[in-house]
């Protein structure tokens, strides 16, 4: 099969040929139709994230069909719609996986990082970390939801009750969970880039009662604030923006460092937590939830051989909603390419 291999961090992905897998006992083998390009991906490319292992995979967002199940595997069947999301395992025996939060088990693996992923032809994925997936959607359509979706998701749950939510950072993630958050009724405050009218558009677009640049003051004090932008600066910023009791929740698998601020910001129970990884709970809620609302996700499709240019245009903000890797053609529809 065809993949996009990266030989060793801080290089350009390789479009390769490479040995096709093959499923053991609780595996299942997924013909990819598409692959999200997470945030996550470029940290791993970039290297940001330690430990990276020659020639991986990257991608966590995989949306395509069974193509071959291994022993045991009772669930899907060959031909079933699925999507693989980050968390590829865990042991299910340590203290957090008992008490389900198998987010934070010590010896969890992941997708496109830690085992390969998704920037391929066909993929490999433990059965009981892999959902079954809505019809009525594009395939390229569902891939953000398999990550950007599902974090969003979870650090929205973080807010609480919270009523006035400030999103800062305005891409995939971002454009998913303030689809929710109107859903359920609570005010959304978009920070983007400054000067990035196109993205403040873009959030307005979505039902945002306010849009501006992440170096403004909020219009109004925050119950909570959502950071998705990968920028340690924009924490001091959030804690002036919420109101007392609010809520900072840092979204991201990595972020530059945090610079020192005044305790004055933090008081008066303002709280800085931090979301990591998923567990299946979550994405079960998730995926039931934003086929009832719908979520819609905007896209922009690369065959997967452009993986590197989809990178590039992550890595420079150049991107509204969701760059998407298109491994069949089959499963490209310009229809359902949502532009809300």
């Amino acid at each position: 099969m065809h993949a996009m291999v990266l030989r060793s961090p801080r290089t350009p992905l390789e479009y390769a040929e490479v040995a096709e897998p093959h499923p053991g006992p609780g595996q299942l083998v997924v013909r990819v139709h598409a692959c999200g390009v997470c945030r996550t991906d470029l940290h791993v490319v970039d290297g940001e994230l330690p430990d990276v292992r020659p020639n991986c995979i990257p991608g966590h967002e995989i949306v395509g069909e069974v193509a071959e199940l291994g022993e045991g595997v009772g669930e899907f069947a060959i031909g079933d719609r699925v999507g693989v999301p980050w968390l590829a395992s865990t042991c299910g025996a340590c203290v957090y996986c008992r008490a389900g939060r198998e987010n934070l088990c010590a010896a969890a693996r992941f997708t496109g990082y830690t085992v390969d992923g998704g920037y391929a032809e066909y993929a490999l994925a433990d059965a009981r970390y892999t959902f079954a997936l809505p019809s009525g959607f594009a395939d390229a359509e569902l891939a953000p939801w398999l990550c950007a979706g599902l974090i969003g998701y979870r650090a929205l749950a973080m807010a609480g009750n919270a009523s006035r939510i400030g999103i800062y950072g305005f891409g995939a993630a971002a454009h998913l969970v303030a689809q929710v958050a109107r859903h359920e009724g609570r005010d959304v405050y978009a920070f983007t880039r400054s000067g990035d009218t196109t993205a403040q558009e873009f959030a307005r677009s979505l039902g945002a009662t306010w849009a501006g640049g992440s170096d403004e003051p909020a219009p109004q004090p925050l119950d909570a604030a959502l950071l998705f932008a990968p920028v340690g600066a924009l924490v001091p910023k959030a804690l002036r923006d919420v109101d007392r009791g609010g809520i900072v929740v840092c979204a991201g698998i990595h972020m530059s460092d945090i610079p020192a601020f005044p305790y004055s910001i933090l008081w008066h129970e303002r709280r800085i937590v931090s979301v990591a990884n998923l567990t299946r709970r979550d994405g079960e809620a998730f995926i039931a939830l934003a086929a009832k609302v719908p979520i819609h996700a905007a896209v922009k499709s690369y065959p997967l051989a452009d993986a590197n240019r989809a990178l590039a245009d992550l890595r420079d903000g150049t991107l509204t909603g969701a760059a998407v890797l298109v491994a069949r053609e089959e499963s490209r529809d310009d229809h359902h390419h949502y532009r809300l």
